[in-house]
């Protein structure tokens, strides 16, 4: 049996927290799409860390942690993840595993990225600057070099070869950035690397479900930044919703059971690309400051707007939702009036549906208003002593999505969530 946690927005939805909450019920936490753009924000004993690589059931003694084929991996951040994790008193080497099918992000991947971002001028996508883009466009052109790979004494040459053809594509951009540096530490870190389990990712999996363990897949970004389904071209470049649990690692679609999504009490977005429920005014500065709105691997501000429920009812749609996990609510607690986008005005007609292509239209939110609830409820345990405001604003969505906000984080700490 695999359950799956994901983002429903534009990823930064506290996943992590929500991983790290759950992840004592579950033998395996496995990552199944996406690179070190992703970053999972976790507190334990009062300590913040961020996750980029590895998955969030990591500090849970004697679960099984698998990074997975659908992953595109960075030696450099995975050996320094690793570090800060063992700084903790964590020992990563018993129970952190990764699949040899896992695609390598290269130095040259980095630069790739910065070269192309560079050369977009005001048209830019925003990306992390990560090398994650060019990695998936080597695995998709069937250039890519793997976990794998590292085994095999031909390595070396074979990353030479990627060089020479990435060298090409540099030169086409005018790229004359130095990354000899970048590559000493890649390959001190490929070193690193060989120490691990490296697995068989697909048998591994299904192997643990034959054996009746409890699978975790933990996604990183979100819905809405799904290179199909989210608003492109200002996406990531992998599938971020639950059918990219099966291709990302290797388990078939009947195995899947619940699907939870995670969703801010509100909306943010880093980087470019349409946001249709944006404030650009006291108030979006007040929930950023108040959410300290500002990417875990980034620095960048994320922009900051009312929920989406347009957006987050095709999000539930796509991924099969089963429960709704509403994070950050505490973050409204001081403000007067709070709303639900309920409808899209594009062209002067109302629409309730995601279009095509979000940035080629003029979109005008429709709103639902609501009170505050003006009240500190971090410290508040049950659903019942929620304020009634705030539960009129809950089951406003539950009717709305047609899918059940069961849990409530109203607080950073791991155990600073209501159960509805």
């Amino acid at each position: 049996m695999v359950d799956v946690i994901l983002g429903l927005q534009w990823g930064d939805e506290g996943k992590g927290k929500i991983v790290d909450y759950f992840a004592s019920n579950y033998d395996v936490i496995a990552r199944f799409q996406g690179g070190p753009n992703a970053g999972h924000t976790l507190y334990v004993d009062g300590k913040k860390i961020v996750l980029h690589q590895i998955p969030s059931g990591i500090f849970h003694e004697g679960k099984t942690n698998l990074i997975g084929n659908g992953v595109v991996l960075d030696p450099v951040t995975l050996k320094r993840e690793c570090g800060n994790v063992e700084a903790m008193g964590i020992d990563y080497k018993k129970n952190l595993y990764i699949s040899e099918r896992a695609h390598l992000i290269l130095p040259t991947h980095r630069a790739i990225d910065k070269a192309s971002e560079l050369s977009k001028g005001i048209e830019k996508i925003g990306s992390t600057l990560k090398g994650i883009g060019p990695a998936y466009m080597d695995k998709t052109g069937r250039n890519g070099l793997r976990v794998g790979n590292l085994l095999d004494k031909s390595f070396t040459t074979e990353y030479i070869k990627l060089r020479l053809k990435h060298q090409k594509l540099l030169d086409s951009f005018n790229f004359q950035e130095d990354i000899s540096a970048w590559e000493e530490e890649f390959f001190d870190a490929i070193d690193f690397m060989r120490d691990f389990k490296i697995v068989n990712g697909e048998y591994f999996i299904n192997d643990k479900i034959s054996k009746g363990n409890r699978i975790l897949a933990e996604g990183a970004q979100g819905s809405m930044l799904d290179v199909d389904f989210g608003t492109f071209p200002f996406v990531t470049s992998s599938n971020t919703i639950s059918a990219g649990v099966c291709t990302g690692l290797g388990v078939a679609p009947q195995k899947i059971k619940e699907v939870f999504g995670v969703s801010k009490a509100y909306c943010t977005r880093v980087g470019s690309g349409p946001f249709p429920t944006e404030l650009l005014d006291e108030t979006g500065e007040l929930i950023r400051k108040t959410g300290n709105e500002f990417g875990s691997t980034t620095g960048r501000p994320r922009r900051c707007g009312w929920i989406d429920g347009v957006a987050l009812q095709f999000a539930c749609m796509i991924n099969g939702v089963t429960q709704i996990i509403m994070t950050k609510s505490d973050i409204l607690d001081n403000l007067d009036t709070l709303k639900v986008c309920n409808g899209y005005k594009i062209n002067g007609e109302e629409k309730s549906y995601v279009p095509f292509q979000m940035n080629k239209v003029q979109i005008e939110p429709l709103y639902k208003s609501f009170d505050g609830w003006k009240q500190d409820i971090s410290s508040i345990g049950n659903y019942a002593d929620l304020p009634v405001q705030m539960k009129n604003y809950i089951e406003y969505l539950n009717g709305y999505l047609k899918v059940p906000v069961k849990y409530i984080s109203n607080g950073p700490g791991r155990d600073q969530i209501v159960v509805a």
